[in-house]
């Protein structure tokens, strides 16, 4: 096939132009993600392996190289992994296919990166982090499971293309050719390499093997030393989750962190334990400092690693941990499971299931323990993942209390700097309350102006302020410490007391024929008429019922392309509202009078406003507005 010089796809030029300006002061993990890709490649074509011998037949001992030369200013990375075709090179090099990219690479334009590295961090810069500290990047590939074998060399400056042509390589496998910046030559000193490898990379499974240059007595003179050229494992290779909790340091749990995650941050917590009985596996788990930038994109990955007996299966299993911990990131090596174990395999696997319910128990108890024992840091946790640890209330039904017992909520009465947790809502709530009372809201002050909480304000009720989009599908039908969640703008409500309730009788009898009267005007629109017991100061307000979909998520929905049914809202009136009282007198008076007609539609508006709807006829709301300024004015 000809030569092709091929255009970097546009996300690939922003990234690069991010990571070669701004992670100047990190340069030094170019080696660190080049050996982590080139471990991933022979994990990859050794689990092949397994299911297809013939990609062994020329592979040798799995191992990666590193190469310095000097003289001609080049690094090289080899690998006898997997390998690449050309197509492979293409997608994987000149392409980023990762959800949400050009969504994050935009959300950095106005960012300082400079003094934030762990925004990129999050992004993974991988291959492209070779470009750092070199003017020009080589790769020659022959990938091990192709059918014609054909090798291929990819070339580029990173100025926006590159050139892919057909190559001639023995055998299958990968070799990265870096040719070093003037600037960045201490990179081809084997002691600064052999000291970035034991720092970043000393727990790679594969021996990484270095060509060094050592000094021995001369046989023939012992007062003279012979300097010789041998190959040297620069690794432990020590799989650091076998090694015993205390023969390992804070430093190198953070360093293994950093190269399963990509990352620059250290973890906010780490989880380590081995499992016997059973099953018996051992765990090796983080809790992240930074989310994930595409968490919340359909395509993202969980960022936990399968192993079987040493032998990596998979990146990204998903079966290890629930949906909501996604955000961990870690290993689980099992002893149990054969070593051709396929996807499909791990679904309805007991020894898996076992492997789930024990690592998600670890997990919880650790973010148990971190609440009760660092408040604190607990706090700054919840503040990045709670969002997505909440997701359990609604689908982990067998924890939706322990869940429960994690969550941190703000309430009218915290203040939206404050949190509370269900505990402390439960111990201080009310005589009599049989519900945990919740408003769902755009922001805390839209919640703290709300016409809906306006009597459970009056009467000393706690409502817990929810202000995230799908809250109230989490929540709708939640219950917890036998008290059930109860949504304030949804429902009937009664707080009143006896003597309240008998009063309020007497107001439905009289204000019955104005209540049908607006019912029949409005019958289009509402489904009922009714006086509120949740209204003091506003006149009027829009309900739905007790469990149909909140308003506003039947907006984003829609916003969505969703197809949402729209059903029909309960309009409430506060009785001792003076406009309401107004309308009353002039129903007695004239019940046909105009003016009471428009009373009754600006009522129905206002109510929509309220809610956070929109007007069907915005023009004839305002023409009415105005005309009643005018005459008041008058």
């Amino acid at each position: 096939m000809t030569t092709e010089t091929l255009d970097f796809k546009t996300e690939v030029n922003q990234l690069l132009d991010l990571v070669i300006h701004s992670l100047y002061s990190h340069k030094e993990v170019f080696l660190r993600e080049l050996i982590s890709n080139a471990s991933d490649a022979i994990d990859k074509r050794r689990y092949e392996s397994l299911l297809n011998p013939d990609l062994n037949k020329d592979a040798g001992d799995w191992k990666i190289r590193i190469t310095a030369d000097k003289d001609k200013g080049t690094l090289t990375i080899s690998d006898n992994g997997i390998g690449m075709t050309r197509q492979d090179a293409i997608r994987e090099l000149g392409t980023i296919a990762r959800s949400g990219t050009m969504e994050f690479l935009k959300s950095l334009k106005d960012r300082d990166v400079k003094d934030n590295p762990e925004l990129i961090g999050q992004f993974g810069v991988g291959f492209y982090s070779a470009f750092m500290v070199a003017d020009s990047v080589t790769v020659i590939s022959r990938s091990a499971i192709a059918g014609d074998n054909q090798a291929i060399k990819w070339q580029s400056e990173a100025k926006g293309a590159f050139v892919i042509e057909d190559a001639e390589k023995a055998t299958a496998g990968t070799d990265i050719i870096l040719n070093i910046k003037k600037e960045e030559e201490k990179y081809l000193d084997q002691w600064e390499l052999k000291s970035l490898v034991k720092r970043y990379s000393d727990y790679i499974a594969h021996p990484i093997v270095m060509e060094v240059e050592t000094e021995k007595d001369s046989s023939i003179d012992t007062s003279k030393k012979v300097k010789l050229r041998q190959d040297e494992v620069i690794n432990s290779m020590k799989a650091i989750w076998l090694k015993d909790k205390a023969d390992i340091t804070d430093s190198e749990y953070n360093e293994f962190y950093k190269h399963i995650s990509h990352d620059f941050t250290d973890p906010l917590r780490v989880v380590h334990y081995k499992a016997e009985g059973t099953s018996e596996f051992t765990a090796l788990l983080y809790i992240p400092s930074q989310i994930p930038f595409d968490i919340y994109f359909d395509k993202f990955k969980a960022g936990t690693s399968l192993y079987i007996k040493r032998v990596k299966i998979m990146d990204h299993c998903e079966e290890l941990l629930p949906k909501y911990l996604r955000f961990i990131r870690g290993v689980v090596d099992s002893s149990d499971l054969p070593l051709n174990v396929s996807r499909e395999m791990l679904q309805n696997n007991r020894q898996v299931d076992i492997i789930n319910k024990n690592v998600t128990k670890k997990v919880l108890d650790s973010l148990t323990d971190m609440m009760q024992k660092e408040p604190e840091r607990y706090e700054e946790f919840y503040k990045i993942f709670g969002k997505i640890l909440k997701e359990g209330v609604h689908f982990d039904l067998s924890r939706r209390e322990t869940i429960g017992d994690l969550l941190l909520l703000k309430s009218i009465n915290t203040g939206k700097d404050r949190f509370i947790t269900l505990k402390d809502y439960i111990a201080n709530i009310k005589e009599g309350q049989e519900e945990v009372y919740y408003i769902t809201a755009s922001s805390f002050e839209a919640a703290m102006s709300s016409p809906y909480i306006e009597t459970f304000r009056d009467k000393g009720y706690d409502v817990i302020v929810m202000l995230d989009e799908f809250d109230d599908i989490i929540f709708n039908l939640y219950e917890y410490k036998g008290k059930k969640f109860k949504s304030v703008i949804k429902g009937d409500i009664k707080l009143d007391n006896k003597e309240e309730a008998e009063e309020k009788q007497q107001t439905a009898k009289r204000f019955k024929k104005l209540i049908d009267m607006i019912h029949n005007r409005l019958a289009d629109e509402v489904k009922d008429v009714r006086l509120s017991g949740r209204l003091k100061d506003s006149p009027c307000c829009l309900v739905t019922e007790e469990h149909e979909m909140d308003p506003a998520m039947e907006r984003l929905l829609a916003s969505m392309g969703k197809e949402v049914p729209q059903g029909k809202r309960i309009l409430e009136i506060n009785p001792a509202h003076p406009l309401i009282e107004a309308m009353e007198r002039t129903f007695n008076d004239n019940a046909t009078s105009e003016k009471l007609n428009e009373a009754i539609r600006l009522l129905y508006d206002q109510a929509v406003l309220l809610e956070g709807g929109k007007l069907k006829d915005p023009a004839a709301f305002t023409k009415t507005v105005a005309k009643l300024m005018a005459a008041s004015m008058g």
